[in-house]
């Protein structure tokens, strides 16, 4: 039997232990497990790319641990009335290849997002910032928010969307979060005065949603909204600005802001920073740039984090998942024992008819 979380059974658990409660401690377990980096099977994911999206799966391990997510991106879902992104994944023991937890992770990606940009933020942004520009209002935005303003108490937002009603959405969502917020007409006009910067729009194109002469000195850029080859935010002499971070430097080269540079030019992966290895911010008259497209190893985080949650506070249901024949070496007999208990079935339904 394997334990299973669907959408519900996660949302249980966040609503039990609370939303901020369930985002930093999954910021600490991204902070150990980036701790750990080199300890970690890496690769670039594997994307399968059509005119609507993308499909891909994200797959890492360490030695006891195996983990992979499936995961979409479609920006025209939403006029299907379905989601952008949806996404499930896998716990799994490498010692036996025998699953561990089959669990919705369509809630746990956007949770995982918000928090790895916190994470990052927490290095790469200035100690002192107060103000968040969110440039993209979609399913993303409030988990943004929300991460920022418990990691690094940022307490006002300025905002903007081309979908009036995303906006509208936002500020129903956020009403009570403790933090105020700005709705502006334009992007400069968000980015203005802000701290922080955060671009995270769908549309799969190349894009500049932000200019260079947007952005002055100090700021750090949480750029998550270019995540795949052909699709970027950022201006390219603005990059040039910045000191870069990325999660994993061959996979972001592929599908980050950073594809539009040559391929030599230098980036720090963060896992380098968070060990030690590496400094974050050196001054704050810089610019950062976290150049963020999500990685395997966020996604076996908060695979982590769910699995002794659902344990601890008791949520989740077991399911029957994978054959278990009573003899490992006779699989063939599992066909005679369904068929044993389909007669059965039959018998006792002829039975309740008399």
């Amino acid at each position: 039997m394997v334990m299973f979380l669907g959408a519900r059974n996660v949302a249980r658990i966040i609503q039990s232990i609370g939303l901020r409660s369930f985002t930093l401690q999954l910021i600490e377990y991204l902070r150990q497990d980036f701790g750990l980096w080199e300890t970690f099977e890496r690769g670039p994911r594997y994307a399968s790319h059509s005119p609507n999206g993308v499909i891909e799966l994200m797959p890492t391990a360490n030695s006891g641990t195996f983990s992979f997510k499936f995961v979409n991106g479609h920006p025209a879902n939403t006029l299907r009335g379905l989601q952008t992104v949806v996404a499930f994944g896998v716990l799994a023991d490498v010692e036996t290849g025998y699953p561990r937890l089959l669990a919705d992770m369509t809630l746990a990606t956007a949770f995982r997002t918000a928090a790895t940009s916190a994470l990052a933020a927490r290095h790469l942004a200035r100690s002192n910032c107060e103000t968040m520009a969110l440039i993209g209002l979609g399913a993303q935005a409030e988990f943004q928010a929300h991460a920022f303003e418990a990691a690094l108490g940022i307490k006002r937002l300025r905002v903007f969307d081309i979908d009036p009603r995303a906006g509208e959405k936002f500020a129903r969502n956020m009403s009570g979060a403790g933090v105020s917020i700005m709705r502006c007409d334009n992007a400069r006009e968000a980015v203005a005065s802000a701290d922080i910067i955060t671009t995270i729009t769908a549309d799969k194109k190349m894009s500049t949603i932000l200019s260079n002469d947007m952005v002055g000195s100090g700021v750090h850029i949480n750029a998550i909204g270019g995540d795949c080859p052909g699709k970027v935010e950022l201006a390219r002499d603005l990059l040039l600005r910045a000191n870069i971070f990325v999660e994993y430097a061959p996979q972001t080269r592929l599908e980050g802001e950073i594809q539009q540079l040559d391929a030599e030019h230098p980036v720090t992966e963060l896992w380098e920073v968070i060990a030690g290895h590496k400094s974050g911010r050196m001054s704050d008259w810089e610019i950062t740039l976290f150049d963020s497209v999500g990685f395997a190893i966020e996604d076996f985080s908060v695979l982590r984090l769910l699995h002794d949650l659902a344990t601890q506070v008791g949520i989740g249901e077991e399911i029957d998942l994978i054959a278990s024949p009573e003899d490992p070496k006779d699989l063939f007999a599992l066909l005679q024992q369904s068929e044993v208990e389909e007669t059965a079935l039959n018998c006792r339904a002829v039975q309740n008819a008399l």
